[in-house]
């Protein structure tokens, strides 16, 4: 099973006469990066949130929003009135050195800093432990959101090695035409320049053998056979968190089919190296956004 890293899920409860609400997404990263936006009574939880979300999401940059707002009236706000008459003493002062008329001051006193603030709603224990239920539920709805977009990522990248396995096949079909091209161009050479071949017919075929030996590709389509199988694999286990994995395993799929396209010396199997490069890239794509 695979899972992608993008994802949301949301989670609402009333706490303490309180609505809540947990707002949780998630796009790909390498590391596991929280983007907090908390209401002031929860930041002392912020740790305990964050801890909480990386056990469980593991992978990805991810935007956590939880709001709380009052029921009912209007949330109390506080006047700090020792701070206004300190203040409007000064402004008395001022005016007083400056000879200015002393106007209404209250107006500009309730734009001071600090003079209205809004009383901090203390979030006890027992709301802390439900409003984290909620945050873990909205966890576990992302993780849903990303268990479903996995699916449609496995098959896609499932696709994508079959096509370029399909491709391989097709170099295995032009491979003995190559070989013949190749014996055919060597012996028209040899032609121009005036070699005498039936002169040393063993030797000559000795050179070709191994001039052959070179452009032999066996190992490397053993070897691109064998990273499929193993993707096709490690896509299909239970672990969770593999798009890392999945990643170096299309590196080593790459230096194969690169290892062939050098090797080729074929114009028909160079067109389809290219078309297994196109689906190589399409899969690296595709990886960078699984868990």
């Amino acid at each position: 099973m695979l899972y992608s890293m993008t994802g949301f899920g949301r989670a609402a409860a009333t706490v303490s006469g309180r609505q809540v609400s947990a707002e949780i997404k998630s796009l790909n990263g390498k590391q596991f990066e929280i983007i907090s936006k908390f209401p002031q009574q929860l930041r002392a939880y912020e740790l305990d949130i964050r801890s909480a979300l990386s056990a469980l999401l593991m992978r990805g940059t991810t935007d956590v929003t939880i709001s709380i707002k009052q029921d009912g009236s209007s949330k109390p706000v506080a006047v700090n009135v020792d701070l206004a008459v300190t203040y409007y003493k000064g402004m008395q002062e001022i005016a007083r050195r400056l000879g200015l008329p002393e106007q209404d001051a209250l107006s500009t006193l309730m734009r001071m800093p600090d003079i209205i603030s809004s009383e901090q709603e203390v979030i006890t224990e027992e709301d802390w432990a439900q409003i984290r239920v909620l945050v873990i539920e909205a966890a576990e709805r992302l993780m849903e959101h990303r268990r479903q977009e996995g699916i449609s990522l496995e098959k896609d990248l499932n696709q994508r090695i079959d096509n370029i396995e399909a491709n391989l096949h097709k170099i295995l079909a032009l491979e003995p035409q190559r070989m013949e091209r190749v014996r055919q161009r060597l012996r028209n050479s040899l032609k121009e320049l005036g070699g005498d071949l039936s002169a040393d017919e063993n030797r000559f075929e000795q050179e070709l053998i191994y001039y052959l030996e070179k452009m032999d590709f066996s190992e490397e389509k053993t070897r691109l056979t064998q990273h499929c199988n193993y993707f096709r694999e490690t896509l299909a286990n239970e672990e969770m968190s593999k798009g890392k994995v999945l990643g170096f395993i299309l590196q080593e799929i790459g230096r194969e089919i690169n290892t062939l396209g050098a090797k080729a010396n074929d114009a028909g199997i160079q067109q389809v190296v290219v078309l297994m490069k196109d689906e190589l890239e399409k899969a690296k794509e595709q990886v960078l956004n699984a868990l």
